[in-house]
């Protein structure tokens, strides 16, 4: 019962997609996007708070992988989590030297590596909701081909200069993560981690929509999509600090790899 309605919603959720790019227009990526509030140089690095806000992704990255690879310090219980959790910090890391990267110089080419590492890793974050709570085998299965589906919304992007994939991507993304952690059954404790780290990514969109009026509400010290980059990197914090203080329950993990 349970996969046959996360197909249905996955079914109905795919037909929304293919009706929204029938009915609406392409829509190019606005050259105008590039144009952050803070320009400030310190040191010698462009756009110097830009860049190195991006700095916590690095961190946080490297920590979460090293103890996700050492002696299975979060004790993933299956063999399919740990190849999820591997690709999330691989795209937490790559996050922090592509988002680097492109404010360094910000263009739509530099743009491709700020947001590929970004799609894959909310990719990864479903197959392993998919792996823990729906299936073990099809969340597994499911890691390679929901990291390429991000892959080509960036590529569909940049090719055809389009960003209604990518966006329908990360904003299907945004919504299905919290719903996924919300109701389905959990197999570990300290699920709502789950909650509060999907809380932080769309406020971390309102503050780059609000980039320069936060800017100008600081005084001239700290724009929003500084903060953006700060908000966005408590995803991976709140999910490192669940797998370190989380346990298993024997009775429904043994359930999962039933169903």
């Amino acid at each position: 019962m349970k996969n046959r309605t996360v197909q249905q919603a996955c079914g109905v959720a795919f037909s929304c997609c293919i009706l929204f790019m029938l009915i609406t227009p392409r829509i190019p990526q606005p050259q105008k996007y590039h144009d952050f509030a803070d320009k400030r140089q310190f040191f010698g690095i462009p756009n110097t708070l830009n860049v190195v806000s991006n700095f916590p992704f690095l961190v946080i990255g490297v920590i979460g992988l090293t103890l996700c690879q050492h002696r299975n310090y979060f004790k993933l219980s299956m063999q399919g989590e740990i190849w999820g959790w591997t690709c999330f910090y691989v795209s937490v890391i790559a996050t922090g030297f592509g988002s680097s990267l492109y404010h360094l110089n910000p263009n739509h080419d530099r743009l491709v590596w700020d947001r590929l590492p970004m799609a894959t890793a909310f990719a990864s974050l479903i197959a392993i909701l998919i792996i823990e709570r729906v299936d073990a085998k099809k969340g597994t299965l499911s890691i390679i081909p929901l990291n390429m589906a991000g892959i080509m919304s960036i590529v569909y992007w940049r090719y055809y200069n389009d960003i209604r994939v990518y966006g329908l991507f990360q904003s299907v993304s945004t919504i299905v993560i919290p719903l996924m952690a919300l109701l389905l059954p959990p197999v570990y404790t300290h699920s709502t981690y789950w909650l509060w780290a999907s809380a932080f990514y769309p406020l971390a969109m309102l503050q780059e929509t609000a980039d320069k009026v936060i800017y100008a509400c600081t005084f001239h010290s700290v724009s929003g999509h500084t903060l953006k980059h700060l908000s966005a990197a408590m995803v991976p914090v709140l999910l490192t600090i669940m797998l370190a203080k989380r346990s298993v329950d024997p009775g429904k993990l043994l359930h999962a790899k039933s169903t």
